[in-house]
Order: C-alpha cells, then structure tokens, then sequence
C-alpha cells in the first residue's frame, strides 16, 4: 500500500504547500491553507484519494433511456413529522445530515427515531462522541425509552466506528457529532476542516458500499451555518436544519437539501418532557388567539415544501426619529425596505418618518416572496390603527411596478385556509380559482393599489 503523505491546499485557488504557511505561496491569500491527504509514490491519481474511491468502479457509458429507473425504497422512521422531512423515510444506503444550536434538540429526536425503528425490527446503532454510554442511558431514562434495545457505541476514532458498523450491519446508525470523529490518517485535531472532510467522505462511501443509513449530526456556527468545509453538505443525500427558539417548546425541522424528497419541508414538533412530539396541525401555533381583530395583523397563507401553512404576520408602525428603523424577524429586512417604497410610489402609504417594525409569530422563517402582499397590509392596517376584517388572509408577490404576481400552487393555499375557517381572502388574479371556494369570499387584484381599495370596501 503506498504511503500517505500530509500536504496543505489552499482553499482559494488550490495550490499546495509541504508546510502550513500564514499566507498562500500561489495566489497571496491569508489563512486559507488546510491540511489534507496525498498518496505518495508511483501510481498517484485523483481517484487514489478516499472520498474519490467510489468513483474508480465506474459503470459503462449508457444513454438515459437504458437505464432503468426504480423508486427508491423507504422505511417509516416512526416518527410522522421526520418522515415527512425526509421525503417519506429514511433510504438505505442514503447519508443525512442535521444540524442546530446546542440544546435544540437533535440527540433527543435521533435517540426517539432510533429506538422507533428498533422497536420495527431493524438494528440501529448510537455512535456517541460528546456524551459516555450512560449519559445516553439517562436521556433515554428521561424520554420513558427505559428498555430500548439500541446500541450505542461512545467512541471517536474513525477506524473504529468502521469497524464496528462493518461487524454489526445496523440498518440506520447515527454519528453525533461528525465534529468529534477524527481518523489517524490525519495529524490535525477532532474538528478541524481535513478532519471533517476526511471522516465525512469516509462515512458516505461505507454507507453507499453496505447499505446503511448515516445520520451525521452537524455543529452550527454563531451565524447559524454548519460548521466545517462546504463540502460536508455536498457529500450528502438530506440535509436537515434544526429552527426554533431554545426557550419555546417549538421545534422546526427544515429540509435544505434533498435527493429524495422535497426541498424545503419542514417538520414541527414541540419540546414535551417524553421528548418530541409531532405537531399535526402546525398552523395553530404561528397564529396569535386576539378575540377581536387588531391593527397590523395580517395573516398569510405560505407554502414549505408541500405543506400549505397560515401564519400570522404582524407590524408595528410608529412615529420615528431622524433615521427611522427597520427591522423584521423571520423575513427579509432588505424586501421590507422595498415594499415600503413600493407602498408610497404605487399605492400611496408614506412610512419615511416612522419606525416599521414586522415579525412572523412564533419563530417561523418565511423566505417566499409570495408574503408581500400580507405584509404590505399588515404594515397599512398598523398605519392606520385599523384591523382587517376578521378571517382574512392574504398572499401574493409583489413587483416594483405595483403588480401583484401569483403564487405557486394557490389553490391549495386557498382550500387551506377554508378548511380552518377563513373567509374573506385578497389573491393574485392568476390564482383565483375558477371555481368558487364553499365559506370563501376571494378578491382577485392585479396591483397594489387595488388590494388597498378592496381592504377598504370590506373593513
């Protein structure tokens, strides 16, 4: 076997170095050289490196259409809210990867699908690195698993874990955290980039050579993002962002990548003292309880992934100083600043002076622009101190020409929010329906100033 060498790459144009240097020797730039692993010796190649060796047992050059495609096969985890995420069940062979805060909940929920899928007959193995074997226990005490069957492994040598996912054949194995994992090919410590890299490429061809299912648990960054080389989320099939407030009872679970689902599903749970548990009608939580309407709530109908959900959008506008702020939690500050100026140049509502203030209740991230239109209401209705009428909801892009746009999938939205009781609704006049919606009033507008003048008539 030819021996392996250490070398540094510079993350920006690539060049090597023998030695780690402060500043790249190629391209100049500074702190950009991370250790890797070189194969030394004749018969050096790209596909000698590990996170290549899948790639050396290519198959023939077919055309596409003598392929043969087949659906993919998944197996209920058990846990409804995380199937749904995943696009149906966890795939074998197929690596996932969920990151969030500390405390948020990850070890609880993959410890809860883990022993669900046990209790299916399928072996699962726990593969702990922050925690000892009886921490795990006593979380699974807590969590009412007091005779789970699952096995855990505390360990955080890579060549270890192999070894023991090679032995025991678990159908679904969970690495918490991929941080922690290191292998000895490398001389760098447990969480650095060559690490990660290394132990995740490792991890994702051992899944695609025996069938097991991977789950890597991801640490974030102060910022929010996966912590470690871009890569990691490249290398994998799903990855699965934990959202929420630590001090809510809440808990969203995002798909931002998917190669067998849908992206951007999400999962809701809340935080019980058994652990999570499902939330089977999530728009109940993103929706405030005001027994009587009140200025600067609008509620929208959004689409995450194939789930149409109501959430209630608020606005507080108020006298401002010199430079009047805006902020917005859970939506985009830089959209908020342009539909205020498309407010005031196509429907005239002024907001210079004054403090606009926007929120999603209950820690939802809304990231479609088909929440202008509630927005823009929202923000007009606080203006004006008075509320839209009661069981109105709202959605629609809007363009900085004053046009509003439709929305995807509208009907659906639509049929939602009947269903919970809404009756009055302002849409896209691409999106209303051609047939009418029993219990719901729909206003179909084409600009903005149409869908103030229509507030207006029914408030």
């Amino acid at each position: 076997m030819a021996k392996e060498k250490t070398l540094f790459t510079c993350t920006a144009c690539g060049g090597t170095s023998p030695r780690w240097l402060g500043k790249c020797p190629s391209c100049g730039a500074w702190n950009t050289l991370v250790e890797t692993v070189a194969e030394a010796g004749p018969g050096k190649n790209r596909l000698s490196a590990p996170q290549y060796a899948g790639l050396a047992q290519a198959q023939a050059v077919m055309p596409l259409a003598a392929i043969e495609a087949s659906d993919v096969a998944r197996t209920p985890s058990g846990i409804d809210e995380l199937d749904r995420v995943l696009g149906g069940g966890v795939v074998e062979g197929g690596v996932v990867l969920i990151g969030g805060d500390p405390g948020i909940g990850k070890s609880t929920l993959l410890l809860q699908a883990l022993d669900a899928l046990q209790r299916l007959g399928l072996p699962t193995l726990y593969v702990t690195g922050e925690e000892s074997g009886a921490q795990v226990a006593l979380r699974s005490r807590r969590l009412g698993l007091d005779h789970s069957q699952v096995n855990v492994l505390a360990e955080i040598q890579l060549e270890k874990i192999l070894a023991t996912i090679e032995a025991t054949q678990p159908a679904v194995a969970v690495i918490d955290s991929i941080q922690t994992v290191y292998s000895d090919q490398l001389t760098s410590a447990p969480g650095s980039v060559a690490q990660v890299r290394e132990c995740a490429a490792h991890l994702t061809r051992a899944a695609k050579a025996t069938g097991v299912t991977i789950v890597l648990v991801g640490h974030v960054t102060k910022e929010g993002a996966l912590a470690g080389p871009r890569v990691l989320e490249h290398m994998v099939d799903t990855v699965l962002y934990f959202e929420g407030d630590t001090h809510s009872q809440f808990r969203l679970v995002r798909a931002i990548k998917n190669r067998f689902g849908a992206v951007n599903e999400i999962g809701v749970f809340a935080m019980t003292e058994k652990g999570l548990k499902g939330v089977t009608n999530p728009s109940a939580i993103f929706l405030s309880q005001h027994s009587e309407p009140v200025p600067g709530s609008c509620v929208l109908v959004t689409l995450e992934g194939t789930r149409p959900m109501l959430v209630e959008i608020q606005a507080l506008v108020d006298e401002g100083g010199p430079s009047p702020r805006r902020l917005s939690v859970g939506l985009d500050r830089d959209r908020l600043a342009m539909l205020l100026a498309v407010l005031h140049r196509h429907a005239g509502v002024a907001c210079m002076d004054q403090d606009v203030f926007v929120n999603a209740v209950g820690g939802v991230r809304i990231s479609e622009p088909a929440a202008d239109l509630a927005v823009m209401l929202a923000i007009t209705s606080s203006l004006r101190g008075k509320p839209l009428p009661k069981g109105f909801i709202a959605f629609g892009e809007v363009g900085l020409a004053g046009e509003v746009r439709p929305a995807p999938r509208g009907q659906e939205r639509l049929k939602e929010a009947a269903k919970l009781g809404f009756s009055v609704a302002v849409v896209p006049k691409a999106n209303a329906p051609k047939k009418p919606i029993e219990g719901l009033t729909i206003h179909a507008v084409e600009r903005v100033d149409q869908a103030m003048e229509v507030v207006r008539g029914i408030g």
